[in-house]
């Protein structure tokens, strides 16, 4: 006979979070069925013959909170930090198109470069489109798993603190290379560099501990 059991499920922003733990559950012998919601945040599972410890274990193991519990911290897992390197590399490619161009825009256009803005104030404005950017590249890569305000919802929602120390890094290193906003070939790739190592650990942490991650 089978029997119905609710888990209430932490971590879980959007529907690709709610199928990966829908996809885990499902995934063991007994579970008959599972429904997941990220906007309740619950799994209802139907089974026969599997105990929730197990079902629980496979929500943590995903990366989830089930019925206040995630799984062991620890900074060997190597799905994890694969996965959260991809999160990364696509911050950085957003990050980069609005930090890089507007550097560009004030080095290479005359009207903008006639306009004497302080070092640190292009930084600032890099900084802050380049956010901009990272967000829009997010919605229209997370718009492909849902419906496009719920991507622009998840995609603000996701770590600003990734982006900021992204953006800093990326312009110290401009700053100590080159002595002010200037782009060349040579300091691009220090940049990125920086810039991708600088969030990595943290992102890496954030899903390990929270399962926040949505591609």
């Amino acid at each position: 006979m089978s029997e119905t059991s609710t888990i209430v499920v932490g971590g879980m922003t959007c529907t690709g979070c709610s199928g990966r733990v829908r996809d885990s559950l499902e995934a063991l012998d007994g579970v008959l069925s599972a429904e997941v919601s990220h906007e309740t945040g619950q799994a209802v599972v139907s089974h026969s013959g599997t105990g929730r410890e197990a079902m629980l274990a496979a929500i943590t193991g995903a990366g989830y909170i089930a019925d206040g519990a995630s799984a062991d911290f620890n900074w060997g897992d190597g799905e994890v930090w694969r996965k959260s390197a991809n999160n990364t590399k696509w911050c950085l490619i957003g990050c980069s198109i609005g930090d890089f161009g507007t550097i560009a825009a004030f080095q290479f256009i005359p009207y903008l470069d006639a306009l004497g803005w302080s070092t640190m104030s292009i930084m600032l404005l890099a900084m802050f489109n380049g956010i901009m950017t990272s967000i829009a590249l997010e919605t229209a890569i997370l718009s492909a798993q849902m419906a496009l305000n719920e991507a622009f919802r998840v995609a603000i929602g996701m770590s600003l603190i990734s982006m900021l120390s992204m953006e800093a890094a990326m312009n110290i290193v401009d700053l100590v290379l080159t002595g002010g906003a200037k782009l060349t070939l040579w300091v691009i790739v220090p940049m990125l560099v920086a810039g991708f190592l600088t969030p990595w650990p943290y992102n890496y942490w954030r899903l390990k501990k929270y399962g926040v991650a949505c591609h």
